[in-house]
């Protein structure tokens, strides 16, 4: 029940608390609903709703009244940010008198005097008899607390309500500080063409207050708001808590959103990272792809050099469908890929950044360069036909790109060129698709400890 505590204000803590949900958005923005069962006099009255997060946006906050009796009609709100510390405390007396208790070097005897509060700025200035005295000469006792100065975050409201009685009195706003973010875990086969995949959801707090055995709700996706002139700073000190074995979350679309909810309570507290399941999928179906992808300037200009060596990157690509076992709703996040080495110990072996990923999309991860195929490109000729103005620049160059496989089996590599202007492939020495307008794609299949050339000559014109 609400205590009134100081005969003028009555004051809710967590001890009144019978529920709290929490919705946290990807955009350091979670709206809260929490519900109190409070003692309220007949007519007005000062309430004290403590325990709320320290990043409120005072503006946004809502108090219904539920359940039996009359409706319950807010007045007035404030909320009290300022906080007791030594310092704050000591700045609000400024202008009034405390106690100085000083001790005697030899026989410990204390003695007690009293001091005027001059200034509090860059140290204290004191007034203490006919002396001005800078610093802290001793310990300083304080009357009382000064009422503005709250121990925690508290939204002071100035209600009415027709009747005296309990009121089941909901309180909902909107806040920062509580985030939350999805990491994945894959573990690939040992085929390279499966991976199981879990994914957790990691909470952050740093709203002020904690949420005791709160109903949990994600919202994943891009809601637009009104960006403030002053960004609220966010502060580090967290702890992480142990990641909670669970079902996977519920998914329902919302709007052009979506929307994921933990089945149970959890509490999330105050600087803290704590991380629940999201999903766990059991043979997923990828696709690994090796590719090379050049660079359009090759083709404006002489290249120098004898040759020239290419990344030949490595890739992950898992299709978000039912037959490749997901189907479900990705969240952004990152993805850390593992696999095992011959004797059973899981390897790290690269993450990437995903999108949201919805339904039946490709998700592609970029997971690092091979080591055991390269390749190097030269330019076996190079002619400018013409160059007056403009759609008259036409360039004519030719290309020799010599793969390598020191891999014990085939390899096959993507060969990606981007091609500027309008172009036309004079000669190759394999077939090319063309993805684009300005991409020829070559898919070469490189022998075991092996090589191959892949030979091309283009003209362009821009």
């Amino acid at each position: 029940m609400a205590e009134d505590n100081s005969g003028e204000e009555l004051r809710s803590s967590l001890v009144d608390q019978q529920a709290v949900a929490v919705t946290i958005y990807n955009q350091d923005l979670a709206l809260v609903k929490d519900r109190r069962r409070i003692e309220l006099p007949a007519g007005p009255a000062a309430l004290a709703f403590r325990d709320v997060s320290a990043k409120i946006q005072p503006q946004t906050a809502i108090l219904t009244s539920h359940g039996e009796g009359p409706g319950v009609r807010v007045l007035e709100q404030n909320f009290d940010f300022d906080l007791l510390t030594p310092n704050k405390l000591l700045e609000k007396y400024v202008g009034r008198r405390v106690g100085l208790v000083r001790t005697h070097p030899t026989t410990g005897e204390e003695t007690e005097a009293e001091a005027l509060v001059l200034a509090a700025s860059n140290g204290v200035v004191l007034r203490v008899g006919d002396r001005i005295e800078t610093g802290v000469p001793g310990r300083l006792v304080y009357r009382e607390v000064p009422a503005n100065l709250r121990d925690r975050p508290t939204l002071v409201m100035t209600l009415e309500s027709p009747a005296a009685g309990p009121r089941e009195l909901e309180l909902s706003y909107l806040t920062g500080g509580l985030g939350w973010q999805a990491d994945y875990v894959g573990e690939l086969a040992a085929g390279e063409d499966r991976m199981d995949l879990t994914g957790w959801v990691t909470l952050t707090n740093q709203s002020g207050t904690s949420y005791p055995n709160a109903q949990l709700q994600l919202i994943a996706g891009e809601v637009n708001r009104v960006r403030e002139a002053i960004q609220e700073p966010m502060y580090d000190g967290r702890v992480m808590a142990m990641a909670e074995a669970a079902p996977a979350m519920a998914e329902e679309a919302l709007f052009e959103y979506h929307l994921y909810t933990l089945g149970r309570p959890t509490t999330i507290a105050d600087n803290q990272s704590k991380q629940v399941a999201l999903l766990n999928s059991e043979g997923v179906a990828v696709r690994k792809e090796l590719l090379i992808e050049g660079n359009e300037y090759a083709y404006r200009a002489p290249q120098g050099g004898v040759s020239q060596k290419l990344d030949v990157l490595a890739f992950l690509e898992l299709k978000n469908d039912e037959a490749s076992n997901l189907g479900m709703p990705l969240p952004a996040g990152t993805v850390r890929i593992y696999k095992r080495d011959s004797q059973g110990n899981a390897q790290f072996i690269g993450e990437d950044r995903i999108d949201h990923t919805p339904k039946n999309e490709t998700a592609r991860l970029k997971l690092g360069k091979s080591f055991d195929v390269t390749a190097e490109r030269k330019q076996t000729e190079f002619k400018k036909l013409s160059g007056t103005g403009p759609w008259q620049y036409q360039f004519e160059s030719a290309y020799e790109l010599v793969l390598r496989n020191a891999k014990p089996e085939p390899a096959t590599v993507r060969v990606r060129e981007h091609i500027p202007g309008d172009w036309t492939m004079l000669q190759e020495s394999l077939p090319h698709t063309k993805p684009n307008a300005f991409t020829a794609e070559w898919n070469v299949e490189v022998p075991a400890e092996g090589s191959l050339s892949l030979s091309y000559r283009a003209r362009v014109r821009f």
